[in-house]
This record gives structure tokens, C-alpha cells and sequence, in this order.
């Protein structure tokens, strides 16, 4: 195996995502290309000479040496609020990566079902325009745990590829507070709505579920309850 390399990546865009959450499109020259699903390694170091690192899952298709990253910032830790809020365009950081071989899609005839649990929907989104990139026919479904609607990460990007991408459904559900057209409650993610829009376990999917620890064990446990192999069932937590 080929050993992985630190990367020195320009910042040349970003987009406020949310309230919070901001992406960063990085220029890293000489990059390999990766896979929907995969993570890179961010390192800071401060002059004098102190570094730390933190790991971030890839947002972005394929493209070239384009690397796209959605970060919230987290308490207590150093490199989150330096990326969403000091890093400034056209400063550089350093990458190392891909990183990562099982959470990871690749394009087969399989319904696949994503599940997401807050800005664990970052690595879905890049299969989602992985799919989109390679005008795949696989049919997706992606149901995503949020708090509410102003905590929606990509919530315009989603909105569209559902409307314009052919076997693409997206559906949400929202645990504090739901906008008002919304016919389910608040309320945490159910075995009733993994049940409802995720594909059955008859159509023997592939399942990619990504979120904070708790979420993510929750909804194995359902899915397994609910039929799922769970060979099939392929699992990123943060926290």
C-alpha cells in the first residue's frame, strides 16, 4: 500500500452551509482523487512549531485536484473553529489522505439508503454527487435527522438534486423544531421512520449510516430489527 503523504492545500472558496457549518474548497495539488465516502487528515501547525490534527470526511465528488470539506465547530477542540471561522481564502493548510475503505460507495445496481444524523451527512452528500456526477441510475434514498430547518446542511442543493436527479428521494426528520407544513412531530428518528423511507429489507439495499455515536447505534439496532443483513449495513461515527 502506496503510504500517504502530507499535501499542502489552498484554500480557493467557501460557503456558509448553515449558521455554523461552513465548506471549504481546497486546491491540492498532485491529489490522488478519491472515493464518495472517504476522510482526509487536516493538520495545523502554529509558528511556533505546535500541530495538531483532526480528521473530516470528503464532501465532494471526483474532481480533479478539487477537495471539498463541511465543517461545524466543536467545543474544546482546536482545528474545527480555526477552519469554519480564521481560516482565510487563499491561506494554506495541510491534507493527507484518502483515508478509508469501507464506508465508502462504489456505483452498483444495489438500492443504497443513507441515513444521516446532523453533520453526519456530509460523507452521504458526496455519494449523492458522486451519483449525480456519473448520471448513475442506482435509486437513493436519504433520510436525514436534524434539528431543524435551519440546521439543514446543503438544504438548497438537496432540495434541487430531489427535484432534478431521477431516483433520488430525500426526506427528513426534524427533532426540535419542524417547519410548519411538516405532518410528523418533532421528535427523534423511529423504527416507524427508518420503516417508512429506507428501502426494505427485501430489496436487500446497501445501508450507509453516518452521525454522532448514539444515532448511529440506534439505527443499526432498527435496521437489523427491521429484516437488514447486517453485512450490508456500513457505519461512521463521530463523538
Amino acid at each position: 500500500m502506496k503510504r500517504l503523504t502530507w499535501r499542502i492545500a489552498t484554500l480557493t472558496e467557501d460557503c456558509r452551509e448553515t449558521a455554523s457549518a461552513r465548506t471549504l474548497v481546497f486546491d491540492v495539488p498532485g491529489w490522488p482523487g478519491h472515493l464518495a465516502g472517504q476522510h482526509v487528515d487536516v493538520r495545523l501547525t502554529a509558528p511556533d512549531g505546535y500541530t495538531t490534527q483532526r480528521s473530516y470526511s470528503i464532501a465532494s465528488a471526483r474532481d480533479g485536484n478539487r477537495v471539498d470539506l463541511t465543517v461545524q465547530p466543536v467545543e474544546d477542540r482546536e482545528v474545527s473553529p480555526y477552519l469554519t471561522d480564521a481560516l482565510k481564502v487563499g491561506e494554506p493548510c495541510e491534507l493527507r489522505g484518502p483515508v478509508g475503505g469501507w464506508f465508502v460507495w462504489r456505483p452498483g445496481p444495489a438500492p443504497v439508503t443513507l441515513i444521516a444524523g446532523g453533520s453526519g451527512v456530509v460523507p452521504l452528500m458526496a455519494m449523492i454527487r458522486t451519483r449525480h456526477r456519473l448520471k448513475s441510475q442506482t435509486p437513493f434514498r436519504l433520510l436525514y435527522s436534524v434539528r431543524s430547518p435551519d440546521d439543514v446542511i446543503y438544504a438548497d442543493e438537496l432540495r434541487m438534486r430531489a427535484r432534478a436527479d431521477r431516483g433520488l428521494d430525500v426526506s427528513y426528520v426534524y427533532t426540535r423544531r419542524a417547519p410548519s407544513e411538516a405532518v410528523r412531530e418533532p421528535g427523534r428518528l423511529t423504527v416507524a421512520d427508518v420503516n417508512t423511507h429506507a428501502w426494505p429489507p427485501q430489496f436487500q439495499p446497501s445501508t450507509y449510516v453516518c452521525g454522532p455515536t448514539s444515532f448511529v447505534e440506534t439505527v443499526a439496532d432498527i435496521l437489523v430489527a427491521l429484516g437488514h443483513d447486517a453485512r450490508t449495513i456500513r457505519t461512521e461515527r463521530f463523538g
